[in-house]
């Protein structure tokens, strides 16, 4: 069966294992179901997620115009204590700030790597830690706005990670922590201003476990740019990547706004 479309990031479903779906304007596709098969990824050409229109991808599936104007790209997207709209300063677009800062976010203690602090919207819970790869996850404080969780976030960089080593996360090299004993040592470290969020009653760890045949030992990021065409045996799925038999790993993630052709 052969598929076509715009790549975005795969979406999931929260249960043991993780189920991930590759979602199509017409059609979609359970990746779940093809473990142990292989599939051909062709790369047939571009479509910028925010214009739609056939033009280079620059970042984040958008184009250059685009990732340069779109609220939607604001560096408060990955420096969450840039946000203003809680002060009614505009980046790009107040409106959309508003719509997305001005409602609960969650800081977060996650193990993919090692034990990484970060950042999402309550309604992003546990998605963004599927996208992740994390295996286990729990949250610190939930705010009211973007503001305070990235000065959070900021003050507890200085202590863990703020990114993932996906080289390690994929080779499932991770350490032994107990999150319960870091969430518990932390709360000196939260600033004044979001002390009243820190709730230590609340200890929902989250556990996620992928759907993996087998690990890779050495890794290839496959590249449709300087690879348009390739064909394996997929072997897992782990974070937004797909692995397959030879150690090539894809991140989906990376090429949203890419349009492929995807033979079964």
């Amino acid at each position: 069966m052969t598929y076509e479309g715009v790549l975005t990031k795969m979406q999931t479903e929260f249960s043991n294992p993780i189920q991930y779906y590759l979602v199509f304007e017409n059609s979609f596709l359970s990746l779940n179901q093809l473990l142990g098969k292989s599939m051909e990824i062709d790369f047939v050409g571009y479509q910028c997620l925010n214009c739609g229109k056939k033009k280079k991808i620059f970042r984040q599936g958008f184009c250059y115009d685009c990732f340069m104007s779109s609220a939607a790209a604001g560096d408060w997207i990955m420096k969450p204590e840039l946000s203003t709209a809680h002060l009614d300063i505009e980046d790009r677009d107040l409106d959309y700030e508003k719509k997305v800062q001005l409602q609960p976010h969650i800081v977060y203690l996650a193990l993919s790597s090692e034990v990484k602090v970060g950042v999402t919207r309550q309604t992003q819970v546990p998605t963004r830690w599927i996208d992740q790869g994390a295996v286990q996850a729990i949250p610190i404080v939930e705010v009211p706005n973007r503001y305070l969780a990235g000065i959070t976030e900021v003050a507890l960089k200085n202590h863990y990670a703020d990114k993932t080593n996906w080289q390690k996360m994929l080779k499932n090299e991770v350490p032994k922590v107990d999150l319960l004993k870091e969430k518990a040592s932390l709360k000196y470290l939260i600033p004044k201003e979001v002390q009243d969020f820190y709730y230590p009653e609340k200890e929902n760890l989250y556990e996620l476990h992928y759907p993996v045949l087998e690990f890779p030992t050495k890794i290839n990021s496959l590249n449709l740019d300087k690879s348009p065409n390739f064909s394996g045996k997929l072997t897992g799925i782990k974070g937004q990547y797909l692995m397959f038999e030879d150690g090539t790993v894809f991140n989906v993630r990376t090429f949203e706004g890419y349009v492929v052709k995807i033979v079964i």
